[in-house]
């Protein structure tokens, strides 16, 4: 699955499944465009681990919640590199509450975020996939997206969103061999889930039949089969990667 000369755009790349997906990648041979809001640290990060392997990453700092700076990054990845061929919409937040706690301010921020971004960021490079009748789109989503999350309302609604978004652009672009999938992790072995104690994992852990959380690498390894020609047939789907949980 060589993507040797490819242009890959991975948004909330600075840790977790995004820093995953980005080293599968550029292992993969691509020249990976890391896209971060404010963890320069992490960020920063995610290029050495690529370097050190010899692959080739490049930061792009900025909130995709802003039409205006995806709008900037895209042309700026265009002008640099002259195409870009994958783009991973997988920036994301969350907040555990009660609905009824939650504010107008957290559904701005979790739907600009979760969604909006997602939107800037294919509204800003469709064009040019068009014009070059090619390109893969991945969008990450989550179980949630699909079913629902008790005190995750929001979060579970802006993955709602991707999913019908997914296979809604998906539709109109493939008549220009443009492929969308997305995937929908379950639970993750990631900085997200830092807000639930030991105890919480342990039970969380024993209703997944596979015993154990999953890897940030194993939802790369998926995004790397999607991106590639082996999946060339497979356009609009949102597919789960959760261990059998649900």
């Amino acid at each position: 699955m060589s993507f040797g000369g490819k242009i890959a755009v991975v948004t909330g790349a600075s840790r977790g499944i995004g820093r995953s997906i980005a080293i599968e990648l550029a292992k993969e041979g691509a020249n990976v465009i890391i896209n971060y809001s404010k963890d320069q640290k992490g960020a920063e990060e995610t290029v050495k681990l690529i370097k050190d392997f010899g692959g080739r990453a490049f930061l792009y700092k900025g909130d995709i919640s802003e039409y205006s700076f995806c709008n900037f990054m895209i042309k700026d990845v265009i002008e640099k590199f002259s195409k870009i061929d994958i783009l991973i919409n997988n920036a994301g937040i969350s907040k555990v509450g009660l609905f009824m706690d939650l504010t107008e301010e957290d559904f701005d921020n979790i739907m600009n975020v979760n969604f909006k971004g997602a939107f800037n960021c294919c509204h800003n490079v469709v064009r040019h996939m068009i014009e070059r009748k090619q390109g893969v789109i991945v969008n990450i989503s989550s179980i949630w997206g699909n079913v629902g999350a008790s005190c995750e309302v929001l979060y579970s609604a802006s993955k709602g969103a991707i999913n019908g978004f997914t296979r809604a652009l998906a539709k109109e672009l493939a008549p220009s061999n443009i492929r969308v999938n997305a995937i929908a992790p379950g639970v993750i072995d990631t900085d997200m889930n830092k807000c639930f104690s030991e105890e919480e994992i342990k039970n969380l852990e024993e209703e997944i039949p596979m015993m154990r959380m999953g890897k940030g690498e194993e939802v790369a390894d998926l995004v790397s089969y999607l991106c590639s020609e082996k999946s060339k047939y497979i356009t609009g789907q949102v597919i789960t990667v959760d261990g059998g949980f649900l």
